[in-house]
């Protein structure tokens, strides 16, 4: 799943936007009170989420399942970050709680497609696919707010367009695509996530707390993904103790740690160096796929995987400058429309939003 990326997605208020500011203004990309540098934390947080895939076929169970599984066993470690958060900043609104845990409906969503396209697809693609949702944020963005994208963003498309073609592998017969109904169901996780990341980002936009979003979205996810079991099948409590050790370990890692990761130290880097740090995470599944699992994409599968992350970082920079340079009445409503490129499962909440993909 994507991690929640850029400042733009959920980090581009209040005092940590000044903070971020600062930051970048005085000390590079180093922290500002000492302690780990932002971006080795961001790399770590990467590197935690770029495993969701394989972790996720070697759990070898139910597509809702393991969506239900990786929500809940995060939950435990979240409410209890929650609460320490709630002590020193105070509750949140009933309204931007509820907000949460809808963003999390659609981050079920997004987590149940992605396990189906994983299983069509293949780990290592399948997380290239759900790393699209810049491309789809950027749309809804202007459909539903009138921010018109860059003309970066425009040049981009048909580079990303061109890379999924490639990437699908149907073109080359690659081994290991299923059928066309993989390539859907990582495009539609990427729509489901961006839809996520809206939601979430006008929950928790005027609020400081980055625990207790995240935990109340995984708890709606942990719901929508047992609802969507029960209606359409595929999913199951008894899902035997080696898919259970798997999922508790993609919980631990994706569900928790990647996101805080990310969420914290996004905003105290440049948005250049943030973006290119969260392309690790889909070039690292692709990576440990063909180590794990012996995945093994055909030269035009890699090519086209370079244009999606080429368009995907093009993409990025031109909705960054657009947000920038429109007036500071509505910049503080793009920077919530404009999603940096992922890497969702599952989590992307830095202030502004993960990934995400929970995240993912």
């Amino acid at each position: 799943m994507s991690a929640p990326y850029a400042k733009t997605v959920m980090t581009a208020n209040g005092k940590s936007q000044a903070g971020a500011e600062s930051c970048r203004a005085g000390h590079g990309s180093g922290p500002a009170t000492g302690g780990p540098p932002p971006a080795l934390l961001a790399t770590l947080g990467a590197a935690c989420i770029s495993a969701s895939a394989v972790l996720i076929k070697l759990a070898d169970t139910g597509t809702a399942s393991a969506a239900f599984y990786r929500s809940l066993l995060a939950l435990p470690l979240l409410a209890v970050l929650a609460a320490l958060e709630q002590r020193r900043r105070g509750p949140r609104p009933l309204r931007s709680r509820l907000g949460a845990m809808l963003a999390g409906v659609f981050l079920a969503v997004d987590l149940v497609l992605w396990n189906h396209a994983i299983a069509d697809v293949g780990a290592g693609i399948a997380t290239l696919l759900g790393n699209l949702q810049v491309v789809f944020v950027a749309v809804a963005a202007w459909l539903l707010f009138r921010e018109r994208p860059g003309r970066g963003f425009f040049l981009a498309l048909p580079v990303v367009l061109a890379g999924i073609v490639l990437v699908s592998g149907l073109a080359d017969h690659a081994h290991g695509v299923h059928s066309v109904a993989g390539i859907e169901y990582g495009l539609g996780t990427s729509i489901a996530y961006a839809a996520f990341l809206l939601v979430l980002r006008q929950a928790s936009a005027a609020s400081p707390h980055v625990a207790a979003p995240l935990a109340e979205a995984t708890l709606g996810a942990t719901a929508g993904a047992a609802a969507l079991g029960l209606v359409f099948g595929g999913w199951q409590l008894d899902i035997g103790w080696h898919a259970f050790g798997w999922l508790l370990l993609l919980a631990l890692t994706s569900g928790t740690a990647g996101w805080l990761l990310i969420t914290w130290s996004l905003p105290r880097l440049p948005a250049a160096l943030s973006s290119l740090l969260l392309l690790l995470q889909p070039s690292a599944a692709i990576l440990l796929a063909a180590v794990v699992l012996d995945e093994r994409p055909t030269a035009l599968q890699l090519a086209g995987a370079a244009l999606v992350c080429a368009g995907i970082l093009v993409a990025t920079s031109a909705t960054r400058r657009t947000s920038r340079s429109r007036s500071p009445g509505r910049r503080r409503r793009a920077a919530g429309a404009a999603a940096g490129s992922p890497g969702q499962e599952e989590a992307a909440l830095t202030r502004t939003a993960p990934a995400r993909r929970s995240q993912s």
